[in-house]
């Protein structure tokens, strides 16, 4: 099988445990392309986040952001694809957080908002005191997202974020009565969700469509059950060593872990790519 499109998940995936790329990964995707193979990163995060990542592989490489909310080339910085939240939505996921008394942010395709600086936005927010001006994330924090939400558009995903899991439990069963929405994780403490049918799998499905690629000929890498639809949807679905078991029950490949370059040693056996 001759695959022309690899779309890969960031965190646990791509990038090791302290958010850097092997030098392994990095060379195999570069090869990839040499041999026209298109690259593309698909991650939960913002896309500015997701853009300093990307640049780091000093390839054309288009983002997908917000678990496929948004998909923009950054080179062009023209926007593929976007999806975004209702008002009456936000406001539901905003009303039970409060209600239940759990931290939430919320992006859309230019800022991070949030009632407190706390978990990632706070890792944000330090992350931001030693980045150039154009890397770091727009952080705002605010105390009333409702006012904030009635006076935009745009929203492409929550974040809710508690380390008491029973908590969390019943967040989600509350936000599984919201018939517009989709409610995903990456994290073992945290909900994502967005609107309607977007997903990281339905991202990569417009991907292959503006590419002119069969579905066959899509390889996915992906640790989490936000990588899920993704890993199912591509010819090849790739599961980390260090994925969690539903994760690599669905895929049709496993590799190593993210700590020992997973990316790089699956596309030497799949591509036959040397690094």
């Amino acid at each position: 099988m001759k695959y022309k499109l690899i779309v890969t998940d960031m965190d646990g995936t791509l990038l090791s445990d302290h958010k850097e790329i092997t030098k392994e990964n990095k060379k195999a995707l570069k090869k990839a392309t040499e041999i026209g193979v298109k690259v593309a990163i698909a991650t939960g995060r913002i896309y500015t986040s997701a853009r300093y990542y990307a640049n780091l592989l000093e390839l054309d490489a288009p983002i997908v952001a917000c678990n496929g909310a948004i998909i923009r080339e950054e080179k062009t910085n023209n926007t593929l694809y976007k999806n975004t939240m209702n008002e009456e939505d936000c406001k539901k996921v905003v009303n039970i957080c409060d209600r239940l008394g759990v931290y939430y942010h919320f992006y859309n395709d230019t800022g991070f908002y949030c009632k407190e600086l706390k978990y990632s936005s706070l890792q944000y927010s330090k992350w931001n005191e030693n980045q150039l001006e154009e890397n770091r994330v727009n952080i705002k924090v605010m105390d009333d997202p409702i006012k904030f939400i009635q006076n935009t558009d745009g929203i492409l995903k929550f974040v809710i974020i508690d380390d008491d899991l029973d908590k969390l439990d019943e967040v989600r069963k509350e936000l599984e009565k919201i018939d517009n929405i989709e409610v995903s994780k990456s994290w073992h403490n945290n909900i994502e969700v967005m609107n309607n049918g977007v997903s990281k799998g339905e991202a990569v499905k417009k991907l292959a469509e503006h590419f002119g690629v069969k579905q066959e000929e899509i390889i996915t890498f992906g640790d989490n059950f936000n990588d899920l639809s993704m890993i199912e949807y591509a010819g090849m679905g790739v599961a980390m060593g260090n994925s969690e078991d539903k994760v690599k029950e669905k895929a049709n490949f496993i590799t190593d872990s993210n700590e020992r370059s997973g990316v790089a040693k699956a596309l030497n056996e799949l591509l036959n790519i040397e690094y």
